[in-house]
């Protein structure tokens, strides 16, 4: 008998969120009144497929995510951990905090607030099937490749670009092999840490939007998906 898939999602919400220029963590911003990070957690809450969630932060704002875990009634979260200097290093300490009996991590960022929890199902089907997966979108936009003049040297084909989002999700022992061999080379995408061992997750198409809170311009834009969800009862 094969062995049963134990899911650890591990929520990355240790940034400094430089970019969204605020004196506090962009995982705490309020959307629609209630901070980032818990659409992100009610999500994972309500996947079928994640077994235990583990959260990656700052220090500084550990004690608050804890007392919103607890408000929240969040029984999936198992542990915080503090994050590192470097996204890999993050990512690090919370498959370190994770269960023995993970046979798959699921690497989430805190700020993708609007994942839903059919789409995070859905990438960690895939993951269980074929060993890595990743969440992502087609690019509608026509890509330029520019040298370090900013002049367009070639225009890939837009067909085959998909824009990467998360969760990321891959088995246990695939995962901590790509970490080790990691170190030092300031990864800032899973996925690629596993294409420098010349393994090639397979992308995901998701059903609904999964942007990532990176500025001020996206709080709004957020809102408004949040709202015509709760309109839609979705």
């Amino acid at each position: 008998m094969s062995e049963k898939p134990f899911v650890s999602a591990i929520i990355v919400a240790a940034g400094n969120s430089t970019r969204m220029s605020c004196y506090v963590s962009k995982q705490l911003i309020p959307l629609l009144g209630e901070p980032t990070i818990s659409y992100t957690l009610k999500a994972f809450e309500a996947a079928s497929l994640v077994d235990e969630v583990l959260i990656v932060c700052r220090k500084v704002d550990m004690d608050e995510l804890k007392e919103l875990v607890v408000n929240y009634g969040f029984t999936k979260v198992k542990g915080f951990t503090v994050g590192g200097s470097e996204r890999s290093e993050s990512v690090k300490n919370g498959v370190m905090a994770a269960s023995e009996l993970a046979t798959h991590f699921a690497i989430h960022d805190g700020a993708r607030a609007l994942i839903s929890p059919h789409d995070i199902d859905k990438v960690i089907s895939e993951a269980l099937l074929c060993g890595a997966a990743t969440l992502g979108s087609p690019v509608t936009d026509t890509i330029k490749i520019v040298d370090k003049n900013g002049v367009i040297t070639s225009t890939p084909d837009r067909s085959a670009l998909m824009a990467v989002q998360t969760p990321q999700v891959f088995q246990r022992e695939l995962y901590l092999k790509a970490l080790e061999n990691a170190k030092g080379k300031g990864f800032t995408d899973d996925c690629a840490m596993l294409e420098e061992m010349g393994v090639y997750p397979k992308i995901v198409p998701g059903d609904h939007p999964n942007i990532k809170l990176t500025t001020q311009a996206d709080i709004p834009m957020a809102e408004s998906i949040l709202k015509k969800r709760k309109e839609q009862n979705v």
